[in-house]
């Protein structure tokens, strides 16, 4: 084992987890004051209730090597899962290291599907969809694409650090539930603006910060590869944000803050698949045209489709993340990882039918076992907030407490 690459993981592993502190902010600065500490308190429930889950059995499910479809449950409670190396995965690095830096990815991504049913969840049924959601979403498609034997996998789908996994997963969820649950109420007369802008760029600071652990930290080693997904991490979203600016400076004569944030999200989500497969000239393409696809998703489909998607959790994230499973695709290069695959542009057109495919088993499978989930919840303990709670806020009706309280 090398001690060099097991600091670089366990540190990645941290970065990850503030990624859901930061999603919190990110969140919590979008919705109206009297919901603030509902999205705060969704999002570290889930740190809490899924890192439980994650050592019982999500890990086992997830990464055990067993068929193509389901990892089965000879590592629960970490059984079988110590501090020597296992060279399936990581063979630098003990075994629990991998396993904790997984867990990481495991909390962020149900916490991804707030954005879309924000202001209008009870928080029992919350719990309950998200502890399901990822034990029989998240784990399965994990093992797909990334355990040993996994199906995906083994046709040779490229997701570097979580395109698919994570943010087409999430996505394609939040978009379902969003159908499903219904508009906030009075949508229609009164879009409610974010109440607290600071808030929105500190928790895209904190998720561009903890970004460089989710994407060079899937080198899993202090090595040129993780350099790499570092440079082009941050490149991507640098693109992003730049490209979004120009596009509401052309389209609205202005260029805004939270215009500018959207965009770095959605270079860092499409960068995601991609990053230990291209170069940095690629990555600016690819940041570039994610905000052009975002913007559009955001301004034009949303509006003309009439769903609810509270704070674009759709329009970021699943449409960034299809862009860049696609991308990587294209733009894969075997100069940048040997165990990789090439792309269409270098002379493999092949990956982008899998990428594509990869692409459509996600989105069919997350969209149909999301809805079986949500009305499972729905007919037991019932999903939806009644209008009086949610006129008041569910910081007050969910948690008994307030965010913020004026002094006379």
């Amino acid at each position: 084992m090398n001690s060099g690459d097991t600091a670089w993981v366990l540190i990645s592993a941290a970065l990850v987890l503030l990624m859901t502190p930061g999603l919190a902010f990110f969140y919590g600065g979008m919705v109206r004051r009297k919901n603030v500490l509902s999205v705060l308190m969704q999002c570290f429930i889930i740190m809490c209730v899924l890192g439980i889950q994650w050592v019982l059995f999500g890990y086992s499910l997830s990464f055990h090597p067993g068929n193509g479809f389901w990892g089965g449950l000879q590592w629960a409670g970490l059984n079988g899962v110590g501090l020597e190396s296992y060279t399936d995965y990581a063979g630098t690095i003990p075994h629990q290291a991998f396993m904790i830096f997984q867990a990481m990815f495991a909390i962020i991504t149900p916490a991804l599907i707030i954005g879309a049913f924000a202001e209008r969840m009870k928080f029992s049924a919350f719990l309950i969809f998200t502890l399901f959601w990822a034990t029989f979403v998240y784990d399965p498609l994990c093992h797909w694409v990334w355990g040993m034997g996994g199906w995906l996998r083994n046709l040779g789908a490229l997701d570097f650090a979580g395109g698919t996994v994570v943010h087409i997963n999430a996505g394609i969820a939040a978009l379902v539930t969003a159908i499903i649950l219904g508009k906030r109420t009075n949508l229609d007369k009164n879009v409610p603006a974010p109440h607290n802008l600071p808030f929105v760029a500190l928790g895209t600071g904190l998720l561009w910060f903890g970004w460089f652990g989710f994407n060079a930290g899937s080198a899993l080693a202090a090595n040129g590869l993780a350099v790499n997904a570092f440079v082009v991490t941050t490149t991507s979203a640098s693109a992003a944000g730049l490209s979004w600016a120009l596009i509401e400076w052309f389209r609205n004569g202005k260029p805004t803050i939270f215009g500018v944030c959207s965009g770095a999200v959605a270079g860092l989500v499409a960068i995601t698949p991609a990053a230990g497969f291209v170069s940095v000239i690629p990555a600016i393409i690819i940041g570039l045209l994610v905000s052009v696809f975002c913007f559009i998703a955001v301004t034009i489909i949303k509006p003309l489709f009439g769903y609810d998607d509270s704070l674009d959790a759709f329009g970021v994230h699943c449409i960034g993340g299809i862009w860049g499973a696609l991308a990587t695709g294209l733009f894969a290069s075997k100069l940048v990882n040997p165990a990789g695959n090439d792309g269409l542009f270098f002379g493999n057109p092949k990956q982008v039918l899998i990428q594509l495919a990869t692409v459509l088993v996600t989105v069919i499978y997350t969209a149909v076992v999301t809805f079986v989930i949500y009305k499972l919840v729905d007919i037991f303990v019932g999903v939806r907030v009644d209008e009086k709670t949610e006129a008041m806020g569910l910081d007050l009706t969910q948690h008994h407490e307030r965010a913020y309280t004026v002094l006379e």
